[in-house]
């Protein structure tokens, strides 16, 4: 199965694709779509949608993970990536039609064991999971894999067990 994972944001949305077969994991690709505070909002939008539309054609992914959302202060941040996610929703079940969230606890939770870990235990048990020698840059790419990991996971799991 090839999923794409997702770690959205409106200036920077991480991508992670894998490919997962009876549990073993590879990373297919993985990166950011950039935006520039410099571009109109609704511009800014626009490049997400096209990107996460090239990325699922040139991917073709099976099912797309997408991280949920989790903020403490910052609500001007909040609404702006709100309002990016929203498109990134849109388009990927539009294109894709499979797509699954996860929160921050859940992939912490898969990842690690441990729903409270750091994000630098995180990033090391990516690499560890995909076989990588470094640990995936930049740091929302490597939470993208994150995502990803977390559905194939989860997914493996819930297909032994019967569970939909």
């Amino acid at each position: 199965m090839r999923i794409l994972g997702i770690d959205p944001g409106l200036a920077t949305m991480g991508f992670g694709v894998i490919d997962s077969v009876n549990g073993k994991h590879t990373v297919v690709d993985y990166g950011v779509i950039l935006t520039s505070k410099n571009e109109a909002f609704p511009n800014r939008l626009a490049i997400i949608e096209k990107g996460v539309k090239e990325l699922i054609a040139k991917f073709t992914p099976d099912e797309i993970s997408l991280e949920e959302l989790f903020f403490n202060n910052n609500v001007k941040t909040a609404i702006d990536v709100a309002q990016a996610r929203g498109v990134i929703l849109l388009t990927c079940i539009k294109e894709c039609g499979k797509l699954y969230e996860y929160t921050p606890l859940q992939i912490k939770q898969a990842l690690t064991g441990y729903g409270r870990a750091e994000k630098k235990q995180i990033q090391q048990m990516v690499a560890t999971f995909l076989g990588l020698k470094t640990i995936p840059k930049p740091d929302d790419a490597a939470d993208a894999l994150a995502v990803a990991l977390t559905h194939a996971n989860t997914n493996r799991f819930s297909g032994q067990f019967g569970i939909k």
